[in-house]
C-alpha cells in the first residue's frame, strides 16, 4: 500500500497467506508437523536458512499470525506465543538470566509471579529485589553490579498501582538492564510500554486480548535479539501455543480496539459511582482524577482499562458477604471478559502470600476487584450497588 496503516488497522488486515481456496477468514492448521518436497528443503529448514514450518511446538501459520498482529499492536520487532500467560512470563525469566543474576521486580505483582520470583528462581540461582511501585529511591538502591532484569506490572494487579513508564524506561537503559513489562491489563490498544524504552512485553491473552473467557494463551514480544533467545528457549522446553488458540486469539485481536474502548468507558462510570458510596472506603481506577498516578496514567494511558479496584468497609467478611450477595456479576478468579467479574484477592490469587506479605503490597481485606463487562453500564453499576447493601457493616 502507498500509506503505512496504523496498528489497529494492522491487527486486523495481517493474514496468513491465502490457500488455493481463496478464503477471506485464515482456515485453520490443525497439524502436528509439516511435510517436505526433498531432503534438501528439509535440512534447509533444520538449518534455519528457510522460514519453512516444521513442527507446530516451533511455529505454525495460526500462531504466526497471531504474533505478527501483536507485534504490529506493540510495535515490536519479533514474538513468541506460549500456551498460557504464565508461561510467557516464566519463559521471559529463564531464557535470559542465568545463575548468579540477579533481576528487581516491582513488589506489587499478580500472585503466581510472586511465587516464581520469590521461591522458583533462588532455586536456580537467581536472586530477585522487591521495590515498591512508587519508590524510585528503591528502585535506585536495588541496582547490583549482577542485575541483569527489572520486571514491571504498570497497572499493577490487583491494586491498580502505576509505574511512570518514562521514567523506568529511562532508569534501565541507564543501568544496562532489560526491562520486561506486563502490560496484561492495559493491553497495547491503551498503552504501548515498548515506546517508552521496554525491552520485551508480556501477556497473558487469555485476558482482555481473547476478551471472552475461552481459552488460554499467552505471548512475549520485543527486540529481536531478545526474542531469538526466548524462541530457542521454548523450542526445546515445548511451552507452545495451540493453533486452535491462536486462531481464536488473532480473531480476537480485530475487535481488540473496540471492546478496550466500551471496557474503559464502562469501568470509569462504575469507578466514579463507587467513589460517594458510603460502603467503601477508596477506588482506584487509573483515569479517577483521585487516583494518586492519575497524571502518569494520562500520560501513558489512553484510557484507564477495564479493571478497577475498592475497598470494602468491613474486611474479608464484608467482601465474602458482597460476593455471594452478586446476581448478575460472575464470580471467578478470571478477568478481561465480555461479562463483568469480582473477585476478592486475599481469599484467591494471592492467598499463597503471607497476611504480612499481603499487607506490604496493598492487599487488604477487603479489597474487591472488577473487571468491567461490555453489559450495559447502569445494570453493572445497579448489581455492585445492591451487593453493597446487603452486606453493609
Amino acid at each position: 500500500m502507498s500509506q503505512e496503516l496504523d496498528p489497529i488497522s494492522k491487527a486486523i488486515r495481517i493474514q496468513t497467506k491465502k490457500s488455493a481456496q481463496n478464503e477471506h477468514s485464515t482456515p485453520l492448521y490443525l497439524t502436528s508437523s509439516f511435510t517436505f518436497e526433498s531432503a534438501e528443503t528439509m535440512r534447509a529448514a533444520f538449518a534455519d536458512e528457510v522460514d519453512d514450518n516444521i513442527y507446530s511446538r516451533f511455529s505454525n501459520p495460526n500462531v504466526d499470525e497471531f504474533i505478527n498482529k501483536m507485534c504490529a499492536l506493540e510495535g515490536a520487532e519479533d514474538g513468541f506465543a506460549t500456551a498460557t500467560g504464565m508461561s510467557a512470563i516464566f519463559s521471559s525469566f529463564f531464557a535470559l538470566l542465568k545463575q548468579g543474576d540477579h533481576m528487581i521486580c516491582c513488589s506489587s505483582v499478580f500472585g503466581s509471579t510472586f511465587t516464581i520470583v520469590t521461591k522458583y528462581l533462588p532455586r536456580y540461582g537467581i536472586t530477585c529485589t522487591l521495590v515498591p511501585a512508587e519508590d524510585k529511591d528503591a528502585w535506585e538502591a536495588a541496582v547490583q553490579p549482577n542485575t541483569k532484569m527489572v520486571y514491571i506490572e504498570t497497572p499493577t494487579n490487583p491494586q491498580i498501582g502505576l509505574i511512570d513508564l518514562e521514567w523506568v524506561g529511562q532508569f534501565t537503559k541507564k543501568h544496562g538492564i532489560i526491562l520486561n513489562v506486563d502490560n496484561c491489563f492495559a493491553t497495547p490498544v491503551v498503552q504501548r510500554p515498548i515506546d517508552f524504552g521496554a525491552d520485551i512485553v508480556v501477556h497473558s491473552a487469555t485476558k482482555w486480548i481473547d476478551g471472552q473467557g475461552r481459552v488460554l494463551g499467552g505471548v512475549i514480544v520485543g527486540r529481536a535479539d531478545l526474542i531469538k533467545e526466548i524462541y530457542l528457549y521454548c523450542r526445546h522446553t515445548g511451552p507452545a501455543m495451540s493453533p486452535f488458540n491462536a486462531w481464536v486469539l488473532s480473531k480476537s485481536l480485530e475487535t481488540l480496539d473496540v471492546r478496550m474502548e466500551r471496557h474503559s468507558k464502562n469501568a470509569l462510570k462504575v469507578a466514579e459511582a463507587l467513589e460517594s458510596h458510603p460502603s467503601v472506603s477508596w477506588v482506584k481506577y487509573p483515569f479517577l482524577p483521585s487516583h494518586p498516578q492519575y497524571e502518569i496514567a494520562k500520560k501513558q494511558m489512553t484510557s484507564g482499562g477495564g479493571v478497577l479496584c475498592f475497598e470494602i468497609k468491613g474486611g474479608s467478611a464484608a467482601g465474602a458477604k458482597f460476593l455471594n450477595a452478586l446476581e448478575m456479576i460472575s464470580v471467578t478468579a478470571n478477568l478481561g471478559d465480555t461479562r463483568t467479574i469480582a473477585a476478592h484477592p486475599a481469599s484467591t490469587t494471592h492467598s499463597k502470600l503471607t497476611e504480612d506479605e499481603r499487607l506490604s503490597v496493598g492487599i487488604t481485606p477487603g479489597l474487591i476487584r472488577i473487571s468491567t463487562g461490555l453489559e450495559k453500564v447502569d445494570d453493572i453499576i445497579a448489581d455492585i450497588q445492591q451487593a453493597l447493601e446487603k452486606s453493609a457493616v
